[in-house]
């Protein structure tokens, strides 16, 4: 009876275990997403100041920036699919949180129920034990 209580014990410490690693990886995962995000927001700003010049500009110097333009254009694209990644990546990890979190709390009553029925059984052997051996265990006599 006591095996059952360690057993679902150890179980119990593995889920945690289980559940504090999906939170990291969520939370890399979340971190990621806004490190992309952001760089996103960076690059639309570079791009919506690169033809904010003063003053007249060069044939060259306009198909420079329109050179850079388009390179910045191809970059946000990509950003913007590496970002749909990262967000489909987010909720896949907050997904197995979720799937851990429920299998930590499953283990928890597990073991609670286990130690409970240890007790029940603990007080049942004791009632059964005639009055004199009773006494004896408790020592009063």
């Amino acid at each position: 009876m006591k095996g059952l209580v360690s057993r679902r014990q150890r179980v119990l410490r593995v889920r945690h275990v289980q559940h504090a690693m999906a939170v990291a990886e969520t939370a890399r995962a979340r971190d990621e997403a806004d490190g992309l995000a952001r760089n996103i927001e960076r690059l639309n700003k570079v791009r919506g100041e690169l033809f904010e010049t003063e003053g007249a500009a060069t044939g060259a110097s306009f198909a420079a920036m329109q050179e850079l333009a388009t390179r910045l254009e191809q970059a946000g694209r990509q950003l913007d699919g590496a970002l749909y990644d990262a967000r489909r990546k987010v909720q896949t990890k907050e997904n197995m949180t979720i799937a851990a979190n429920r299998e930590k709390e499953i283990a928890t009553r597990l073991k609670d129920r286990a130690r409970a029925t240890l007790e029940e059984w603990r007080e049942n052997k004791l009632a059964a034990l005639p009055r004199y051996r009773r006494m004896q265990r408790n020592g009063d006599v």
